[in-house]
C-alpha cells in the first residue's frame, strides 16, 4: 500500500490538532496563574514572558474570572486587556 507525502503530512497535522485540543481541553483554571501578569497590570511594565505563557495558558479561564466578583475588577481592567493584546492572547468574547 503506497502512501503519498500528502496523506502522511494531513494525518501528522489531524494527530497535532488532536493533541493541541487535548492540552486545551486539560487546562486546570486557577486565577493564581496569572501572578506572574501582576506587576504588568498594576503599571507600564511590558509583560515578561512568563506572564505571557500564562496568560495564554489560562485564556479559556478568563470568562470564568469575569463572573468572579473577586476577580472581576483586575481581569476586566484596561490594563489587563492591553497585556492579553501585547501577548498576543486579546480576550475572548464572553
Amino acid at each position: 500500500m503506497k502512501v503519498s507525502y500528502a496523506t502522511l503530512s494531513v494525518v501528522l497535522t489531524l494527530v497535532a490538532l488532536a493533541e493541541t485540543e487535548l492540552y486545551v481541553t486539560a487546562v486546570t483554571c486557577n486565577a493564581l496563574q496569572l501572578s506572574a501578569c501582576a506587576s504588568a497590570i498594576t503599571s507600564s511594565n511590558p509583560p515578561s514572558s512568563v506572564c505571557c505563557s500564562k496568560l495564554k495558558e489560562q485564556r479559556p479561564c478568563l470568562c470564568q474570572y469575569l463572573k468572579d466578583p473577586n476577580l472581576k475588577k483586575l481581569v476586566n481592567s484596561p490594563n489587563a486587556r492591553k497585556v492579553a493584546n501585547a501577548c498576543g492572547s486579546p480576550f475572548p468574547t464572553c
